[in-house]
């Protein structure tokens, strides 16, 4: 979620602004301290004392982090109270003294960053000071401890995959409740954590020093994964850790490694099918991927053919595991054997797209056309969206073979009849059809879309107006499926040559929406709107809706509110 420092009381919740609000005015809000060039820091005293981080671009709080186990909404009062501190001159609020971290005096000059003192005290501190001070700090703080081991990993002797699953373990065990359940608040500080491990597990593949990151990426992936049981993983936090773990064995993979490492990852491949780790997951047939990269020996590929076919496999398994096969083979046998896999099993799709692909580079365009029409008849009545990918690859072989009467009929069809594009049909279509027939094509295409009825034809005809410039038909296209989200989206296309047709649609909409809608935020989101009327030089229309709705609806207290701020 991103935050506009000057609308942040339209997207934060009513109840967290008021808590937030109170915090700041009673003085809870340190003075934030920059850690790096637009990263901040700073203290919100609670319960007890929480860290709250965030990013600040163009005035957008782009990220924000705060430690407090707060998990019922994006936003929780602590990262409320810190927003007002940043708008407490736009606000004109009254707050009492600021709190700083140290009992200091600031002259006029811009103070350091975090980071800039941090360079000039490793630049003055003394090597034997600094060692002191690391054994002193790991012996009191376990994350620092930890964070130390992982960074320096090569000159530990005892290292293993278990030193790193004890990390791990200690991580997610802090972040549990009573319950031993993770929440959605806990996740993302998990998630950090974890990052901060891999981000060690990366710079040790940098370092060459292999052994290393794969004990962390492993170690990371099976814990992780079983902390997928006992977590709100909503946010995808937890996953996402496990999935750029095994980015990490991924990249390690197709790196030219000493012979042990080879054998060490893809023995762990091996053991980690068997043991069924992962089972139910992608990463279950992924690390026979990472395993099919690192095979070398006949031995290998029987042991990789071995586990598939003992495998209980499910049809999106058994899709996988056939495209497997195929790169072993490939990889073995060459390219003849791959093709007569291919052929075997067409139906699958990522084989048959791996053929057509083929035959294309061959130039070989009657077998591509026959394989994506055999595509469309297989797909067309169980998997419509896959049988249009077949559609876009006979357009793809059309256009190889300029033939123009085949691109223009694909092409028409893909556009009408497809909400998830592969490629800009209407631009295909303009670059083919003759100028001469181009303005009557158009029409005709935009009455066939019309006839579809799917919730995504208008936004398409729309999109083809604004193309063609058409901004009288567009117009009336919006007010046949106007909203206030259309309205506002479309304003700047029509607003310069109809303000009054687009303020008349505002103000039509704007009443319709506080008919159907109650409450103090959708208050403020129609007050948003009657502002834009404002920026459109209808000052005199705004005020006429204003005193329309406080006729209509005086009981609305919260209504009233927000139409005095306008």
């Amino acid at each position: 979620m991103q935050i506009p420092l000057n609308q942040f009381e339209q997207v934060i919740d009513e109840d967290i602004l008021k808590r937030g609000l109170s915090y700041f005015k009673k003085g809870r809000v340190y003075e934030p301290e920059e850690i790096s060039p637009d990263e901040f820091e700073t203290i919100v005293e609670g319960s007890e004392d929480y860290v709250v981080r965030y990013k600040i671009k163009n005035d957008i709080i782009i990220e924000f982090v705060c430690s407090c186990p707060f998990d019922s909404g994006p936003v929780c009062k602590h990262v409320a109270a810190v927003i007002f501190y940043l708008q407490q001159d736009q606000l004109e609020l009254n707050k009492k003294s600021v709190m700083t971290r140290r009992n200091q005096n600031h002259g006029s000059a811009k103070r350091k960053t975090i980071a800039e003192q941090i360079n000039e005290m490793l630049e003055k501190a003394s090597h034997e000071e600094l060692k002191q001070f690391i054994r002193d700090i790991t012996e009191r703080n376990i994350s620092f401890r930890n964070a130390f081991l992982m960074s320096f990993a090569q000159h530990n002797s005892h290292e293993s995959k278990e030193v790193y699953a004890k990390q791990v373990k200690s991580i997610l065990s802090n972040a549990a409740g009573r319950d031993g359940f993770i929440n959605w608040s806990a996740s993302r500080l998990v998630g950090n954590a974890i990052n901060n491990l891999l981000r060690s597990a990366e710079k040790q593949v940098e370092s060459n020093n292999y052994r290393s990151a794969v004990f962390i990426s492993t170690a990371v992936m099976e814990q992780m994964t079983q902390a997928l049981q006992f977590a709100d993983d909503s946010n995808g936090d937890i996953g996402g850790s496990i999935d750029a773990a095994y980015d990490i064995l991924w990249d390690i993979a197709h790196r030219p490694l000493p012979e042990d490492i080879r054998k060490q990852i893809l023995e762990y491949c091996f053991q980690a099918f068997d043991k069924q780790i992962y089972s139910g997951w992608d990463w279950h047939l992924g690390i026979l991927n990472i395993a099919s990269e690192l095979a070398h020996t006949k031995e290998d590929i029987e042991r990789i053919f071995k586990q598939i076919e003992s495998s209980n496999e499910s049809d999106y398994e058994k899709e996988k595991t056939q495209e497997l096969k195929y790169r072993l083979i490939l990889k073995t046998q060459g390219q003849n054997a791959a093709s007569n896999f291919i052929e075997q099993h067409i139906s699958n799709p990522c084989l048959r797209r791996e053929a057509i692909v083929n035959a294309i580079e061959n130039k070989d365009f009657e077998k591509a056309n026959m394989l994506a029409n055999d595509g469309v008849k297989h797909d067309l009545k169980e998997k419509p969206g896959l049988a249009k990918e077949w559609y876009d690859w006979l357009l793809r072989i059309a256009q190889k073979q300029k033939n123009t009467e085949k691109v223009i009929e694909y092409a028409r069809m893909l556009l009408i009849d497809n909400f998830m594009p592969l490629q800009d049909y209407f631009q295909i279509l303009k670059e083919n059809v003759s100028h001469e027939q181009w303005n009557e094509f158009v029409e005709e295409v935009i009455k066939d879309i019309s006839k579809t009825k799917r919730w995504s034809n208008s936004g398409l005809i729309e999109s083809i107006l604004i193309k063609e410039e058409q901004w009288d038909k567009l117009l009336e296209q919006v007010k046949r499926h106007a909203s206030l989200n259309s309205i506002e989206y479309y304003e700047k296309y029509l607003a310069q040559k109809f303000p009054d047709e687009v303020v008349e649609l505002y103000a039509h909409g704007i009443i319709e929406y506080v008919e159907c809608n109650v409450g103090r935020p959708h208050y403020k989101q129609a007050c948003r709107f009657i502002r834009k009327i404002i920026k459109l030089g209808a000052r005199d229309k705004a005020n006429e809706i204003i005193s329309s709705l406080r006729k209509q609806y005086p009981q609305r207290k919260a209504l009233m509110e927000e139409l005095d701020k306008v």
